[in-house]
């Protein structure tokens, strides 16, 4: 190879390693131990500016996930276990299999696994793109 050649492959191999990590930094911090997000679907719209994202959230049994909030809706569907959801300005809510929960935008919510088994959920956001998914609140 070529003195130039090997100079841009390098710079090229640099730029796509920083890229990954900037990439994945956003989900480490808000993917505590014992929950696991799998993204499964990401469509634009009809609607200018919005998409729909599906994603498998599962929580390992006594863990949970803090309080946070999303640019858009999200539409919870409990594929197994029991979670709890703490979302402000209503009562805490149980559900197990097949019960489902609207939270609407900018809602401030929390989720935990009240159960002995892994729980899991299928969370749905039809949320404003190139916003993150996801943020954390103190």
């Amino acid at each position: 190879m070529t003195s130039k050649l090997m100079t841009a492959t390098r710079l090229l191999a640099r730029a796509a390693l920083i890229a990954g990590s900037l990439l994945t930094i956003p989900t480490a911090q808000a993917q505590p131990a014992g929950i696991a997000r799998t993204d499964l679907q990401r469509h634009d719209l009809s609607a200018p500016g919005r998409e729909a994202v599906q994603v498998r959230v599962d929580v390992a049994p006594g863990k949970a996930f803090g309080r946070h909030t999303h640019p858009g809706e999200e539409i919870i569907y409990v594929l197994a276990g029991t979670l709890e959801y703490d979302v402000d300005g209503r009562p805490p809510a149980t559900l197990k299999p097949d019960d489902v929960l609207f939270i609407p935008a900018g809602t401030i919510h929390a989720a935990r696994n009240v159960g002995n088994v892994t729980a899991s959920e299928l969370a749905t956001y039809i949320v404003e793109k190139d916003k993150p998914l996801l943020t954390l609140v103190k």
